[in-house]
Order: C-alpha cells, then structure tokens, then sequence
C-alpha cells in the first residue's frame, strides 16, 4: 500500500515516543488515543451522568458487544468464536429500546450504540494510526457511523415488520457489507465474515458464498442465539436451542469434510518471493535504488534454479519512472541481466510509475498538470503498478497492470464532485484530489506456461474483485504489498489471514510477498506455507498448483449480497408506503 508524497494520510504522521530510539513505529499511542476519547465522549456525556441504573445497563451491553466484536477479529490469538455471540448484547439493546420509558427513540438508538461501533472499530483497525493519527481516527469514526445505517433502519422499520423478526435486521446489515465493497469509501475490513480467517477449516463454503455467506451465518447464529435466550417457554427454548445447534454444527462439519477431502488441482510450478524488508517510515526513503536493488536479487539469486518459473518482488520495490522509459529503467535492466542467466524466468514485481498524457488524450479525474522549466504544462497519471517481465525465450516486453481498488485517501479522493469544497484544504496540507490511475479490467500475466493474477496489496480484501482474474483466465494468484506502514501490528496479520479466505473462495494457490510483513505461500484450502517473520529481510521457494477449474463464487460473485440489496430496497418501499399511510389516517381518525 503505497503513502508516498501528496498522500492524504500524511497530513499528520504519528511517531510514538517509545520507539524514537528504534526509529519504528507502534500502534500503542494510537490505540491509547482512541480510547481516551472514546471514553471522553462515553463518560461525560451529560445525559449518561443524569440517568440511572437502566441507561448504564444499556451502555453496558453496548461496550460488550464491542468489545466482542472487536476481538474476534484476527491478531496473534484467534478469538474467532466470539462473533457467534457479539451481536446478542446489542440485539438485548435494541430490544429495550422497544420498551418504556425509551420508546423507539432513534437518537436513544444512536446514543447508545455508536460507542459500541467506535470500539469495535478501535480494537479492530487502531493501527490505522501508524500512518496517520487523525486520519485513522475520522476513518475510524466514520466507519462507525456508516454502520449506524442498517441498524437504525432496522430499529425504525420494526414497528412495520413485527412478523418478519430479526429478518430486516439481516437484509440490512449484508446489504450494508456487500455495498461497502463497491463504492468509493469502501471499507470491507470489517466485514464479519472475515472475522472466520483464523479458521479455514470452518469456511471452505465460501467457494460457494464467498466472505458474506459467513456474515449471514454469524448472523443467523446470533439471532438464534437471542430468541431462545429471550423466549419464556421452556418447550420453545428447547426447539429454537436445538436449531441453533443444528445452524452451527450443519455447516461446519460440511466444511470440515470438505477440508479433508479437498484435493490440491492443476499442475505445479516453481517460484520464489522475496521479502527486502524495507522498513518504509525511515529506511527505504533513505536507502538509495540501487542498494535496494542489491538486496533484492541477493536475496533470490541463491533460490533461483533452471526450474523457477516466476520471481515475485513486494509493491512499489522499484520506481517513480515514465513508463515509456521503463526498458531502459536501471533497475528493469538489472532485472534483464538476471533473466540472461534464467532464460525460463519471469519476474513481477511492484512498480510505482507515471504517464504522460498526449495533446489529444482526454483528461481523467487521475489527471494531474505540473509545469516544466520552460513554462509548458504536462499532463500525468500516477500508477500504483505490478510489471511483469516475460522470459526473454517469450520475446515479449514489459506488461503493466494498474492497481485498480484504490485506498480512500491515500490513493482516491472519494466523490470529488460532492466534496470538491475541500480541495484548497487538500492542496494546502500537500495532498491532492486528483488521486492514482486505475484500470477497469483485470489483467493476467503470462509466461507461456502459467497464467497469474497480480494482486495489490488492498485489493486482496474484495473476493468478488479478484474473481476478475479467475474470469480472465488467472490459474494462480500473486499478492504482492507492503504491510510494513502498520509495523507489527494486527494489521499485517488480518491483511494475511485475509488472503487465505481468497483461495478458497476462488480455490486458487496463492504466492504472497511483502517488503515488510509476511511472505507466504497459500494453498487452494487457505493453509498458510512457508510464513516469513515479521521484520525479516529473506525469500522463500516453493511449489504453487495452477487450477483450471472456475469455482461457483468465482462465477456469479457475492448473490448473497445482491440478494439481501434486493430485499432491502422493497422492505424500505414497504416500509416508506407504510408510514406515509398511517400518518394520512391520523387526522381522520382524530
């Protein structure tokens, strides 16, 4: 992930005193910032000071629920488990707020649920921080209010669905999910399906489902989980906990056996990924390009073999450079100059780059304008970029692909015409608007016998983006990044577990090569091979199968999503018809 000049997370870079010394970064000030205020806004609120025993009960269930949720996401101990039952402090909330004194009060709603959003998203994603402190706080607290969304809908509409249940409140939370992955603010960090990625013995039916089948089965179980913790009846207790028993177990002894029984498919190759180890705060931007380059192919040089096919190199290992220049680029010759010993090899590697633009090619949002030495002004796109070099026994040039699933920030300015307002702040604080170049379709590298899909670093969150490649005919997948802007935080380590929930989705091996985190290799089941460590400057060598064989999800993407979209605009239309009717009755009745 690149934060490179004009980024909009370095308006305000954080450093933590501890580490001064180390010249490292860590999450911890963040992580205590975020709390300190979350516990300003909390604990001072005049309205909590003023009530009772009821109104602390009630925040009480929210910073559970939080905290549930919150934890469950990946870092060093799996804690996966807690999602089945997060959702239940918080459903026990929403219920009160049915009841007297509160009503159906949305602003009781949001008074009380907000802070169990923000917590959920602090101890999730506090490292956020490492590249900006207030940028990773007005993430954090939008992200938080963005998810007050389905869950206001659904508080409000329930006076209109009392037969529907809990059914509104699952629409509109998936349809929430699947819309977060689509537009310009997305953010499917947190997408609870994703919460399962230390388990991939429990999920090998997102082939099937992708990520958001696993959201609609924590779902499920949590709502089970609450109707029988909530019904009076013992007999009906009795049935709704064996149903409940029965939606856990169901799915995942069919994973599980599909776990064991899986057969790794398509034939194998040879690669090797590299893992440089620039730490990107400090070093790298002081290290010269061709230090960097000596590492590099010192570290694979010892690897490499008459049988290596691919050499993967981490985002953004080399560049800035036009790439109309790129052939006679040092490092891309340096590059050359190993390929002459391995005739077979094919190299990928992170690129950042730049474009011009021709008098007569039409500008894009991307499109920036600077003003050489003699008064001329050029037009440009910046790229976040994966180059291939073919073989030299294919005989043909440099490919680019263009990272197409851009960072909000850092890399895109979200809705430039909505929030245009803002640009004399951006351009004052040294960002810009104009954001990086991407390209709409996926691209698959070649070397005439494997065919692979580059894959950026954020893109390696959104499954139905990468089954793009799958479509294109990718039998392989390589991520290449740089986790190294979060230091040895949760961060790194979701962003890895994360790539396993993609082979499987897709049932494709992964090769995976980072500058600064962890580099692996990843099998069609989501088993981890291989792992570096963290902060170590090394390369790995292995075998990768290449499947032919195109999985449901890879086919017809996130339908759950569609699906629970689809629903959800007709339960607000109804919703909407409703209201407006029994508000047209009211004078009549009165």
């Amino acid at each position: 992930m690149r934060f490179g000049p004009a980024s909009c997370w370095d308006w305000f870079p954080l450093e933590c005193f501890f580490c001064e010394a180390s010249k490292k970064r860590c999450g911890g000030i963040g992580l205590f910032s975020y709390f300190l205020g979350l516990f300003a806004v909390v604990f001072f609120r005049r309205r909590f000071v003023q009530e009772g025993s009821l109104h602390q009960r009630r925040l009480g269930w929210a910073i559970l629920s939080g905290l549930m949720l919150g934890l469950a996401f990946p870092d060093i101990i799996p804690k996966g488990f807690l999602v089945f039952a997060a959702w239940i402090p918080l459903l026990r909330l929403e219920y009160s707020l049915r009841e007297k004194p509160a009503g159906t009060s949305w602003k009781a709603l949001v008074f009380y649920s907000y802070p169990a959003f923000v917590l959920w998203n602090i101890l999730s994603t506090y490292w956020v921080a490492n590249a900006s402190l207030l940028a990773g706080a007005f993430a954090i607290l939008v992200n938080s209010a963005l998810m007050l969304i389905p869950w206001g809908l659904f508080h409000l509409s329930r006076r209109y669905y009392t037969r529907l249940g809990y059914f509104p409140f699952i629409a509109f939370w998936l349809a929430f999910e699947y819309v977060h992955h689509r537009w310009e603010l997305a953010w499917p960090w947190l997408t609870l399906g994703n919460s399962l990625a230390d388990f991939p013995f429990m999920v090998q039916w997102y082939e099937y489902t992708g990520v958001l089948g696993g959201s609609l089965w924590i779902l499920l179980i949590n709502v089970s989980l609450f109707v029988a913790i909530q019904s009076q009846e013992p007999s009906r207790r009795r049935v709704l906990s064996m149903q409940t028993a029965a939606l856990v177990l169901l799915p995942l002894l069919a994973s599980i056996l599909r776990y064991v029984n899986y057969q790794e498919k398509g034939q194998q190759i040879e690669v090797v990924a590299v893992q440089p180890n620039f730490e990107p705060h400090y070093e790298k931007p002081k290290t010269p390009e061709t230090a960097r380059m000596d590492r590099m192919i010192a570290l694979a040089e010892p690897l490499l073999g008459s049988g290596t096919q691919f050499l993967i190199y981490p985002e953004s290992s080399i560049g800035y450079v036009e790439t109309a220049q790129l052939p006679f680029y040092p490092p891309v010759q340096q590059f050359r100059l190993l390929q002459t010993r391995f005739s077979q090899l094919t190299i990928v590697c992170g690129l950042d780059a730049y474009r011009i633009l021709g008098p007569d090619e039409a500008s894009t949002r991307a499109t920036r304008e600077q003003q050489d030495s003699q008064g001329e002004v050029r037009r440009f796109e910046v790229m976040n970029a994966a180059l291939c070099l073919p073989s030299l026994n294919s005989g043909e040039g440099p490919e680019i692909y263009q990272k197409s699933k851009l960072v909000p920030g850092p890399e895109l300015f979200p809705y430039p015409g909505a929030l245009g307002f803002l640009r004399p702040l951006v351009e004052r604080l040294g960002g810009t608007m104009a954001g990086f170049a991407s390209q709409k379709e996926r691209e698959v590298f070649q070397n005439g016998l494997a065919k692979v899909g580059p894959v950026i670093c954020y893109e390696s969150v959104f499954g139905s983006f990468l089954g793009g490649y799958v479509r294109q005919g990718a039998e392989a997948l390589f991520i290449i990044t740089n986790d190294g802007w979060w230091d040895n935080t949760a961060g790194h380590r979701q962003h890895l577990k994360y790539a396993s929930l993609r082979a499987i989705e897709l049932r494709r091996d992964i090769a995976r090569s980072a500058s600064t985190g962890i580099s692996c290799l990843i099998s069609q089941t989501g088993d981890i091979r291989q792992a570096t460590a963290y902060g170590e400057a090394t390369a790995i060598k292995g075998e990768i199968h290449l499947n032919q064989e195109r999985t449901f999800y890879s086919l017809w993407g996130d339908m759950i999503g569609r699906l629970a979209l689809f629903m959800s605009v007709l339960l607000l239309l109804n919703a909407g018809v409703k209201a407006i009717t029994s508000s047209a009755r009211e004078p009549l009745n009165g």
